[in-house]
């Protein structure tokens, strides 16, 4: 990205009338010839900020789409949208209960076996990954296919949450711009992270929680550069919202809550740590559910779009005695911030719940987990506000506040994102004096929960697939690299004497045509050797072959200065970015 030149000082009005003057014919030549220059030279700061808030826009109406879509679906499987669906469901035939999911999840799975290569919706984990991986850019076919998984899982009875499906639709919006305009990778993750912020602001209202869980998840850095265009983008995305639903909150809340600050603030940092425990129990279940799912499946050799199907039957199931489950659950968070439940009920409601996003997301039916660790935390808060309380009422406020504080601290474990988490409370309830409680809970629970999981449910993910993301770009920055742009050709000047290299590929110290730097730095450590040679695989030979195998194909040699000079490049690199 260029910087504008120092020297020019244009005035606005000037450039204007010049870039109107000589009629639309004119106009239109003057913007392909700058939509040339940007595609050739990349945008200058100004272009960039108006491309985050073109991105912003667009993001923004993406997520309003997704948002409209599931309740359109709901309202016509249910006759009713998720912030009544629990007394509604109630009333409806116990077979209509359990025909919609399982439909649902047949269609889910035809979907994603069809468009995905994994047989799975692609989910905020997968973002994280192609920001760090892939420049910012993500599979837009893979993309598409997910959202539309997890639409029809949201408006069909699963049990999960809308921000991780529009977290990846975001990504293909800015993915479409970023290759329109041969984005440079630290680009393509600006324009990632812009279009984010705007999806999140306009699906829950909250642009300062957008912006930052653009920086705080996805990104994993606050890099000053970063932060206008994807502010602008933010605010782009609220202002869709605001422009569709009245700048209102998610959740209203009944009356202004009562806390005794600094006799109550002890219990409030227990809540975090109870809170820690119930996260990583929901975590720990998705993940064994998916395990399970994944060996049922191996064993039996069953087709895998059949799974989401099993998943939505199960969840029927369930919902004929609790309705609760069906949808993101906004209504049973909103009746818990109010104490509408009662101890027992609250305790039952929160062991279902986890069952229910298990099945959801191990049984690969789409969907996010924010949504669900809101309803869980809420559930969770309410239960241990209504135990601190009975125990201790001359000393306790009411069970409201905890509630809240559940829900940001089950939420902020869960996603591994304490600071954008608690905003994103605030910014949903309106309710920004209850602060302290919210940051108390927060904060112990993130502290445990990063010590019972990989930081967050997202980056546990991805290191059960083996990428690395948590333990920082030393660890998967090798494993990305390829030696093959690094190694010397045979006909190099600077390479060594043939015969010392034959030699060497003889002996077996070699490493493989399109091995990772990760694994030829490991050989160089076992070897200690100065340069090993790349050798091409020779092809397997058949039984009644006679003689001598051939010998490996030498198609050039690594030497170990070369790969840690490329290895503290690109460190430097990501470091420039991070800390610019």
């Amino acid at each position: 990205m260029t910087e504008p030149d120092p020297q020019r000082k244009p005035s606005i009005i000037a450039d204007s009338g010049r870039w109107l003057a000589g009629g639309p014919r004119q106009l239109r030549r003057r913007l392909l010839h700058a939509w040339h220059i940007i595609r050739k030279r990349g945008p200058s700061q100004v272009q960039f900020w108006l491309l985050a808030l073109l991105i912003g826009v667009g993001a923004g109406l993406a997520a309003l789409f997704f948002r409209f879509g599931i309740t359109a679906l709901m309202r016509t499987f249910y006759g009713i949208d998720d912030q009544a669906l629990t007394n509604e469901a109630a009333r409806m035939p116990w077979w209509w209960l359990i025909l919609v999911p399982t439909v649902g999840g047949l269609i889910v799975g035809l979907i994603l076996d069809r468009f995905t290569a994994a047989g799975r919706a692609t989910t905020v984990a997968d973002v994280i990954e192609d920001a760090a991986l892939e420049g910012g850019r993500v599979n837009m076919r893979e993309g598409l296919a997910s959202a539309a998984a997890s639409l029809l899982t949201l408006g069909m009875g699963g049990s999960s949450g809308r921000e991780g499906p529009v977290v990846h639709l975001a990504g293909v919006v800015s993915t479409w711009f970023a290759t329109r305009i041969n984005a440079s990778p630290m680009a393509g993750r600006e324009l990632l992270g812009c279009a984010v912020a705007g999806a999140v602001s306009a699906s829950f209202n909250a642009p300062i929680a957008g912006a930052l869980f653009a920086h705080e998840v996805i990104l994993r850095h606050f890099a000053a550069h970063a932060f206008a265009p994807i502010a602008i983008a933010s605010v782009a995305g609220a202002i869709i919202n605001r422009q569709a639903f009245g700048g209102v909150t998610e959740f209203n809340l009944p009356g202004q809550p009562n806390l005794s600050f600094y006799v109550e603030l002890p219990a409030f940092m227990m809540l975090g740590l109870v809170s820690a425990l119930v996260a990583a129990s929901l975590v720990w279940a998705v993940l064994r559910a998916d395990a399970a799912g994944n060996a049922l499946f191996a064993r039996t050799g069953w087709p895998r779009w059949i799974r989401p199907m099993l998943a939505g039957t199960l969840l029927g199931l369930m919902a004929i005695p609790f309705p609760h489950i069906i949808g993101i659950g906004y209504q049973t968070t909103f009746a818990a911030l109010r104490g509408a439940f009662g101890l027992q009920e609250v305790m039952l409601f929160a062991v279902v719940k986890v069952f229910a996003v298990a099945l959801t997301l191990g049984g690969r039916m789409g969907g996010g987990i924010f949504s669900p660790a809101l309803v869980l935390g809420a559930l969770t808060g309410l239960a241990f506000g209504m135990i601190a309380t009975a125990a201790l009422p001359g000393l306790s406020g009411s069970t409201t506040i905890y509630a809240m504080a559940g829900m940001g601290a089950v939420a902020a474990a869960v996603l591994g994102a304490p600071i954008s988490t608690a905003l994103i409370v605030f910014e949903m309830t309106g309710d920004y004096q209850t602060g302290i409680a919210v940051m108390a809970a927060v904060s112990l629970s993130s502290a445990l929960a990063s010590r019972l999981l990989h930081r967050s449910f997202f980056l546990t993910q991805l290191e059960l697939r083996g990428v690395h993301i948590a333990e920082g770009p030393q660890v998967w920055l090798p494993r990305k690299m390829r030696i093959n742009s690094l190694m010397r050709t045979p006909e190099a000047e600077n390479a060594p004497a043939p015969d010392l290299v034959r030699k060497l590929a003889l002996s077996g110290r070699a490493l493989v045509d399109g091995a990772t730097l990760d694994r030829a730095l490991a050989e160089f450590r076992r070897t200690g050797a100065a340069f090993l040679p790349v050798i091409r695989p020779v092809a397997p030979r058949p039984p009644e072959a006679i003689g001598p195998a051939p010998p490996p194909e030498i198609i050039g040699t690594l030497y170990h200065v070369d790969a840690l000079q490329a290895l503290n490049q690109a460190l430097s690199a990501t470091a420039a970015e991070e800390h610019a």
